[in-house]
């Protein structure tokens, strides 16, 4: 539908769009003021006249612009004339538009054209200048026909609406131009309205009138002076008024076009009304296919809905499943036949879909009979894209609470900075006074005894001095000590050697004076009270006999000194000044520390990570090594190493976050050979919020055999994702714990582990029994946390921090069986309060009943772990307990991993916990494999893995040990004192000075020789498993090759700790300052051993999972290693069945049953119908940590590792020399190569966080 329209603007092609579909123009030229072509008249007049004389014609179709409506334009005089032309002033021009709702009273509008024909369908534009050429060039062929001669034009209109430019020739001619067009002109219609056809229109004749010769003619030249000043004014009124005509032509035009738009649209509703009422449907929107970023009107018949009879109704919605930008708007009745109530409603464009419920804004809903309503988007976002929108949303979200809340944080710490810089300068000045307070109290206790002379002894001239001035000193040599001394000096200070040693001199001998004078001159400080000397026959540091009055030293008053007081005064801000720098200096050294350690920390971390990440390279990896959110990568992937060897195809399946994204997982990909390798790659998109890459292989797309890492499935954690994974709760529950209630390893375990867990930002408790030996000064925040009962027994909880974590102490009030309770007639001293952890005869009975206590603990107290983690016999109870009992009432979601720490003991209650927990541990991965055929572990090999331990870097910290010395700055030692910001710390970066002020240290404890000597250590309990015969051996020939040993242990066995105090005794006699055996258990000493030696002697015959050699690495001393294997003895029947597993301590056996062992040999022994086989099994524990420099390379390439130390098979001497004599000669032939692997094995962790992230894989196989 096309509406016509009329407007009037200045004719320009830039500013005419050339489409065909929208405008059609067809232009009227009018006329020039002046008759002569000029670049005034070319361009001038144009900027002045833009609208002179040219009408357009404007056809809008009914999908015109939605263009912004112009202001209301002032309005213009009124008449009868039609729009076009209407005169303003006699002698000016200017064009008027009439208000087009009263077409039918005005009359015919008037169609400018063009000398130029406009086809039909086809717009033919001539240029501003074009146009302007033309009038200019027809008025010059007037002048030059009617010299002389110069025009005003006049206007008129006839009664059959014919308009008549007139032009008056001064030259006696008149010539009329007229435009002639009837009632219904071309281009018109009846009502006057423009484009009835504009195909049509053609070129009006415009015919010169003559008019009269009449002598009107004057000089040209005079005319145009006399009319210039008119044209200028008529030509800015003739814009101004040009200017609103247009304002007023757009407007009414725009105005046209949005009745008919809206006529349109009315008409559009009503059938849209009329087909959605007769189908019976009680909404629908406009229009009807919605796009995102637009505006929609939704329309409700209230009649059919149940909101019919409410005065009000509402909208209440959001997009994207109620997810995005919720809205509520009221509806308004509207003109739509029928009960139909709209409203508008907006559109964003991250919308995919439109949820909303009608309501009365109170509790009356039509929600599409609970199904809500829908509308769908289009062009917008799609799901995944909202998703992923989302989460940048988050995540800019969070940047910026993170950003706040670390401004807050650091307001709050310059906060406290402030107030502990305000409170440290009030104890400053407080300890100032005080200090000031006691030199003032000894200085005046010092200037009673002083003097002005003593007779015969010293005297000072001038009898009268001050500060600054040169005094001379008299002293009677022969009335003291140096009578026979050959030359005096004196060591002097003032105000009680304020400052230590400030005067010395050569004392002068004395001519003039009688008797043995001697004098010195000196200059009196100035700040001085009082002068203290003594006299030497020496300078200092060379003098050997000494003059000082009886111990008493010399002291001489300044008989006129400084202002006393003021003296003070001074001396007070000089003392608080000194106090707060060393504050200063302290408090910076302490963040410099936390800051350097926190460094340390977040590197070890990294260089771990990538260890981790490279460990298994051999099976897969990824390029980069460090998988980005975000990024693509690659994964390679090794079949050779796996159960997919040899197959024909592999196909890769990914998901992400432990295969909970929300994309699902990835569809099946079919990996590609790698050039040059074993290798095959697949190519994955790893999404902005994965924090977790999850994968296996299969040999067939729809499955087949599979590659899951035995069930635990490959996971490579994901760097820089918009989401973090959800915190595991993990609850240990054990009888031992460090340093609280420790007796061996396990107690380490339980603490180390559970801090490495928490700092992977997964919450920790730990539950233990309150014994009264528990070590309370280690816990924090002690106190009553609630009591329960569980079978009759009421049990108290205390709680408290321990290292950090949080731990549930129960104390059970009586005893849990009655005949129990009855035959002990000390009932507050049952179970846990008997002094000790271990060694009652009813161990089993008290850690059954905490098993129990802790459960029921758990239950009643509402907690819902994902993993509980019981260790060794005393908590295995745990594992069949839950199942049994808790599993289905309440603990539903946990599960249960079991670790064994030593199979040794309670291997019945071992076995039954291997049988019911998930997932289960031990000490090593060689040690796992080492005891999977003891019948308690076999039949339970698909869930025992085994991860080894570590050490807690806090403890064994070099960096901070304060049990070892430090590197100290050659500029501290001319200080008072030393101070923290002066100490350098024990750091890879320093190995060499390090080790050495740690070796000196040592040596100086334990009256050593101090030289540069190989040292050689051994901390340990003197046991035969740890093998003494080995260690005797070792100490012998580390002196041999002319090395120190020193070694720190004690045994339980008296024979053994007396054969070692015959050997401490027999080395001090001919080894006294080369060897030191310390038979004793000395923590710092330890320490200091571990600094200060350059190898660590580890020669156990069976340890499995040693940490000696663990913490010697973390302070730069060379492990040397025996690879410990285990001793096992099998019973089996003829038949090959066995009847029995049994796993011995390897000191059970002789020395020389052993040593047939371990050269290869097998010892049978035969009883009755059964025979038991005695077998060498596979190093474990130390095999596991200690990678040999000259025979494991691959080996430890294999870990992401490098070379860390000498091992030794065997257990005889010859082994023991093999790694010793290649570490010694090490030490001695190549020192830079030795002192970069004492750097490299400081560098390489140990610690648990390795362990903690495998325990972390596990906890999730677990619950998977």
């Amino acid at each position: 539908m096309e509406v016509a329209l009329q407007a009037q603007r200045p004719v320009s092609c830039g500013a005419i769009s050339d489409r065909t579909d929208h405008f059609k123009i067809k232009p009227f030229l009018g006329f020039s003021p002046n008759g002569r072509k000029t670049q005034f008249s070319q361009h001038s007049w144009r900027r002045e006249f833009p609208l002179s004389g040219v009408s357009y014609r404007i056809v809008a179709s009914s999908d015109f612009s939605r263009r912004r409506q112009r202001r209301e334009s002032m309005s213009g005089p009124k008449g009868s004339g039609p729009r076009g032309f209407m005169p303003i002033t006699p002698l000016g021009t200017s064009t008027q538009k009439t208000d087009q709702r009263n077409t039918e009273e005005n009359k015919d509008p008037i169609t400018p054209t063009s000398r130029k024909y406009v086809g039909t369908g086809k717009k033919m534009l001539e240029t501003d200048e074009e146009q302007t050429d033309e009038l200019i060039q027809g008025t010059e062929a007037g002048e030059e026909q009617n010299d002389g001669v110069s025009s005003s034009p006049t206007f008129s209109e006839s009664d059959y609406g014919k308009k008549t430019l007139e032009m008056k020739v001064f030259a006696g001619e008149k010539q009329t131009f007229g435009i002639t067009k009837g009632k219904k002109g071309v281009g018109g219609d009846d009502n006057g309205k423009v484009g009835a056809d504009d195909n049509e229109a053609e070129l009006q004749t415009v015919k010169p009138i003559a008019k009269s010769d009449a002598a009107h003619a004057e000089d040209r030249t005079g005319f145009k002076e006399k009319n210039w000043g008119i044209t200028k004014r008529n030509a800015i009124e003739g814009k101004e008024s040009i200017k609103r005509d247009e304002d007023r032509s757009e407007d009414a035009s725009l105005k046209v076009k949005m009745e008919m738009e809206a006529n349109l649209l009315k008409k559009a509703l009503e059938e849209l009304a009329e087909e959605n009422f007769s189908r019976g449907n009680k909404m629908f929107c406009y229009p009807r296919v919605v796009k995102a970023d637009q505006d929609i009107k939704v329309f409700l018949n209230k009649s059919l809905s149940t909101l019919n009879n409410e005065a009000d109704v509402m909208i209440m919605g959001a997009f994207n499943n109620w997810r995005w930008k919720s809205f509520t708007t009221k509806l308004n009745k509207t003109d739509l036949q029928g009960d139909w109530w709209s409203c508008e409603v907006h559109i964003p464009k991250e919308a995919y879909k439109m949820d909303f419920v009608f309501f009365n804004g109170g509790n009356v809903y039509d929600n599409n009979n609970k199904n809500d309503f829908c509308i769908p988007v289009d062009g917008g976002m799609d799901a995944l894209d909202f998703e992923d929108f989302l989460l940048e949303e988050k995540h800019r979200e969070l940047e910026k609470l993170a950003k706040e809340q670390a401004e807050r944080e650091r307001q709050a710490e310059e906060q406290r900075r402030k107030e502990a810089e305000k409170a440290g300068r009030e104890v400053d000045r407080a300890q100032a006074r005080e200090e000031t307070e006691r030199r003032r109290e000894m200085l005046q206790h010092f200037m009673k005894k002083a003097a002005v002379s003593v007779d015969d002894v010293w005297f000072i001239e001038p009898h009268k001095f001050t500060g600054d001035d040169l005094i001379r000193l008299y002293y009677n040599r022969s009335s003291g000590p140096l009578a026979d001394a050959n030359h005096i000096w004196i060591h002097g200070g003032y105000n009680n050697w304020k400052v230590g040693l400030s005067i010395v001199g050569s004392l002068i001998k004395d001519e003039k004076k009688e008797g043995d004078w001697w004098y010195v001159e000196v200059a009196v400080p100035k700040k001085s009270l009082v002068l203290d000397w003594v006299f030497a026959d020496g300078p200092p540091q060379r003098a050997n006999l000494y003059d000082n009055n009886h111990h008493e030293d010399f002291h001489a008053i300044v008989p006129e000194p400084i202002s006393e007081e003021l003296y003070w005064v001074e001396e007070e801000h000089q003392i608080y000044k000194k106090l707060q720098e060393e504050r200063r200096l302290r408090e910076e050294a302490i963040r410099a520390k936390a800051e350097r350690t926190a460094r340390m920390k977040a590197e070890t971390k990294e260089r771990t990570l990538k260890t981790f990440l490279s460990s298994q390279k051999h099976i897969v990896y990824t390029e980069p090594l460090v998988v980005q959110a975000g990024s693509t990568i690659s994964v390679l992937y090794n079949p050779a190493n796996t159960v997919l060897n040899g197959k024909s195809e592999v196909w890769f399946r990914c998901s992400f976050n432990r295969w909970t994204h929300r994309r699902g997982p990835l569809p099946p990909q079919r990996m590609l050979p790698v050039d040059n390798g074993p290798h095959l790659r697949a190519t994955v998109k790893v999404p902005f919020d994965a924090y977790m890459m999850d994968f296996v292989f299969s040999e067939r797309e729809d499955g087949g055999i599979f590659d899951n890492r035995n069930g635990m499935d490959y996971h490579i954690p994901v760097s820089g994702s918009l989401v973090k994974e959800p915190p595991m709760h993990i609850v240990h529950i054990a009888v031992e714990m460090a340093p609280i209630a420790k007796v061996g390893g396990l107690g380490d375990v339980v603490t180390s582990l559970s801090r490495a867990i928490q700092e992977l930002n997964h919450h920790v408790d730990i539950i233990l029994p309150k014994y009264d030996c528990l070590k309370y000064g280690n816990v924090k925040d002690f106190q009553f946390n609630r009591s329960y009962s569980w079978g009759g027994t009421e049990i108290k909880v205390w709680t408290g921090k321990v290292e950090g974590l949080c731990v549930y102490f129960l104390e059970p009030q009586n005893g849990h069986c009655m005949a129990y309770i009855n035959a002990c007639p000390n009932r507050d001293k049952l179970l846990f309060s008997l002094g000790c952890i271990y060694g009652c005869n009813n161990d089993g009975e008290r850690f059954g009943f905490f098993c129990r206590a802790a459960l029921e603990f758990l239950q009643q107290g509402g907690f819902h772990p994902d993993i509980i983690h019981c260790h060794d016999w005393s908590s295995a109870p745990v594992a069949w307990l839950f199942k049994d009992h808790y599993m289905h009432y309440g603990l539903s979601k946990a599960r249960v991993v079991f670790t064994i720490h030593n199979l040794e003991f309670g291997a019945p209650l071992i076995g039954k916990a291997m049988t019911y927990s998930d997932k289960a541990t031990t000490v090593s991965h060689t040690y796992s494999r080492e005891v999977s055929g003891n019948p308690a572990i076999a039949p339970h090999l698909h869930k025992f893995h085994g991860i080894l331990n570590g050490i807690d870097p806090d403890i064994w910290d070099p960096n901070k040990d304060k049990f070892i010395p430090h590197v100290v700055c050659d500029f501290a030692i001319a200080l008072e004192g030393l101070t923290e910001d002066k100490i350098v710390p024990y750091t890879s970066d320093n190995v060499v000075e390090g080790k050495r002020a740690a070796k000196e240290a040592l040596q100086q404890r334990l009256g050593l020789k101090k030289s540069d000597l190989p040292l050689v250590g051994i901390i340990t309990r003197l046991t035969h498993q740890k093998g003494i015969h080995l260690i005797k051996h070792a100490i012998w020939r580390t002196l041999e090759r002319n090395g120190e040993v020193v070694l720190l242990g004690s045994a339980p066995d008296p024979r053994i700790q007396n054969d070692f105090v015959d050997l401490a005794n027999r080395l001090h006699s001919s080894h006294g300052d080369r060897a030191r055996l310390c038979l004793t258990y000395d923590e710092p000493l330890s320490h200091l051993i571990y600094a200060g030696a350059d190898f660590i002697l580890v020669p156990s015959i069976f340890e499995p999972c040693g940490l000696t050699q663990l913490i010697a690495m973390r302070y730069g001393s060379i492990p040397v290693v025996r690879k410990t294997g285990v001793f096992s003895r099998f019973q089996m029947e003829p038949s090959g069945l066995p009847l029995f597993f049994e796993h011995l301590p390897l000191e059970c056996l002789g020395y020389n049953m052993w040593n047939r062992v371990v050269t290869g040999k097998h010892i049978l022994g035969l009883n009755g119908n059964s025979f038991t086989f005695f077998c060498f099994g596979l190093y474990w524990g130390l095999y596991d940590t200690v990678f040999d420099v000259d025979n494991d390379k691959e080996r430890a390439q294999g870990q992401g590792l490098e070379p860390n130390g000498f091992n030794f098979d065997g257990a005889d001497p010859g082994g023991v020399d093999y790694a010793l004599d290649r570490a010694i000669s090490g030490w001695y032939n190549g020192r830079d190569w030795f002192n970069s692997l004492c750097g490299r094995v400081m560098e390489q962790d140990w610690s648990w966080n390795r362990p903690a992230l495998d325990y972390m894989e596990l906890y999730h196989a677990a619950c998977k």
